[in-house]
């Protein structure tokens, strides 16, 4: 039983080494690139690669996805600015008594801030996952926590 569990194995090694890996560096052709940095393809053009592709992946900053303005329900909105010294601000209305503006970062878990003492993670989800009937089925939302979420206009 061994041995047929080895015959099988040692042909499967070789296949998968006969054919080099695409290079992922940024080095790499962007028709080369496999993962986060791989050229975006412009699909009204057939597919070919955008002429910008490359620098907009080395300069586009994470932070670039949650800037701008989200809206909740009953008034409730969310800006949020690049600040100068690194990070975002974030101003922001998130009940019917309490506006304020905090300083935050862009983590790989969404955007963080500290609110009145409290630390917070602002996610990325759907008008469905806020548990807000109004913001149900948009598509690009930021969810603080269940009955506080802000969506893209």
């Amino acid at each position: 039983m061994t041995k047929r569990l080895i015959l099988i194995a040692v042909p499967l090694t070789f296949a998968a080494c006969a054919q080099p890996a695409p290079d992922p560096s940024p080095s790499a052709a962007p028709s080369e690139r496999v993962g986060p940095l791989a050229a975006p393809r412009d699909e009204a053009g057939g597919g070919q690669l955008r002429d910008n592709a490359v620098e907009f992946a080395a300069t586009a900053a994470p932070e670039e996805r949650y800037l701008g303005r989200w809206v909740g329900v009953e008034g409730m909105f969310l800006d949020v600015k690049r600040r100068e010294a690194g990070g975002v601000t974030l101003d922001m209305q998130w009940d019917l008594d309490h506006r304020g503006t905090f300083d935050g970062s862009v983590t790989t878990e969404g955007l963080r801030f500290l609110r009145n003492g409290v630390a917070e993670t602002a996610v990325r989800g759907d008008g469905d996952a806020t548990g807000l009937k109004w913001l149900a089925g948009k598509k690009d939302c930021l969810i603080v926590k269940a009955g506080e979420g802000y969506c893209r206009t």
